[in-house]
């Protein structure tokens, strides 16, 4: 079971919001509405579809669960990924495509996976040919081949579109889970499928890493490179927003106050406040989405009490806990727990 402990891992900022809302566009194809597809996921449509910071991957988590519900379609992963265009990983996508070649193309994976996807690393293996290998960051079953599919189907449907040409004949992918009663729709998305491996791992040709990009674009590749190279230092540094959220995520019973979060910050209370109203973010409403995310991981992951729950968050008064949390959710944390179908320790590792 994962520790207890330590959901940081689970809640910090791991995917790029265009990827969820490519599954409801999905759902959305197949008749179901915007209050069915985010039912329980406690997401909002309009921030969703409004805002550009990323989702945990517990929120992706739940998002994929119920679309997985919503459809009974085990194989989802691969449907949503071959929808992907390229355009939808923004400058990567863009630099893609105006590379050289489709090996170019697969060195800017390896080194921009997250701008985009922080879920997992890609790596590029030249040893015999050539392959793109998926390291998982983090692994929860529940979810592993619709994020797998997805990953592997949107990676395939670049590579076609660089190239201009089908690969599906050509690759052989190792997927990382035992073949399933539903198999034959990988073996219809890739014939050269085999299962049971450790790792997600695409392997092509070594002609295929030669093969010139029909859109290649020396000038376009160097502006998009570049904007590529600035969203990298960005996460690296980091929003005012995202670290901040991080360092409320390492708290452990004792949140900050806003003036001292500002000195952790090195500026004035003003000066943060300023930054993050700027991002669209307040310090009260950062706090209380932390205390919110962390409180339902532990009440469906864990069989943590009410009680420890509450003072692992900070709340002296169990009462006070379960009457925010009533304000938070409509609903006792006691409440929550019982209803939720997902509640069980969670079985996963972290990469």
């Amino acid at each position: 079971m994962l520790d207890a402990h330590a959901p940081a891992d689970w809640l910090k900022p791991s995917l790029h919001p265009v990827y969820a809302r490519l599954i409801c566009a999905e759902l959305r194809r197949r008749g179901f509405s915007e209050d069915e597809i985010l039912q329980g996921t406690r997401l909002n449509w309009a921030e969703l579809h409004g805002s550009n910071l990323f989702l945990s991957f517990e929120q992706t988590r739940r998002l994929v669960l119920r679309a997985l519900t919503l459809t009974q379609c085990p194989w989802l992963g691969l449907q949503v990924g071959l929808s992907t265009q390229l355009s939808a990983h923004g400058a990567l996508g863009y630099a893609a495509m105006a590379a050289g070649t489709v090996g170019e193309a697969m060195l800017l994976l390896q080194r921009f996976t997250d701008v985009r996807l922080r879920l997992a690393r890609m790596d590029v293996d030249t040893r015999g040919g050539f392959a793109l290998v998926l390291k998982e960051v983090l692994v929860s079953d529940d979810v592993r081949e619709y994020i797998v599919g997805h990953i592997a189907a949107a990676m395939l449907r670049m590579f076609e579109t660089i190239a201009g040409q089908d690969m599906r004949g050509r690759v052989r992918i190792q997927w990382p889970f035992p073949e399933p009663p539903w198999g034959q729709h990988y073996r219809d998305f890739c014939p050269q499928s085999e299962f049971g491996a450790d790792q997600l791992r695409m392997e092509l040709p070594l002609d295929v890493w030669g093969s010139p990009g029909i859109a290649s674009d020396p000038e376009a590749f160097r502006t998009a490179l570049r904007d590529c190279e600035r969203q990298l230092n960005q996460i690296e540094m980091g929003t005012v927003t995202t670290r901040v959220q991080r360092r409320l995520l390492g708290c452990d019973g004792s949140y900050p106050s806003l003036e001292q979060m500002a000195e952790l910050e090195h500026v004035s209370p003003r000066t943060l406040i300023r930054h993050l109203s700027e991002e669209g973010m307040s310090y009260q409403r950062l706090l209380d989405a932390v205390r919110e995310e962390l409180a339902c991981w532990l009440l469906v992951h864990t069989e943590l009490s009410v009680e420890a729950i509450a003072e692992r968050l900070g709340y002296q008064d169990t009462s006070n806990f379960s009457r925010t949390f009533r304000r938070w959710l409509g609903v006792t944390p006691r409440d929550f727990r019982q209803t939720r179908v997902d509640h069980k320790p969670l079985e996963a590792q972290s990469g």
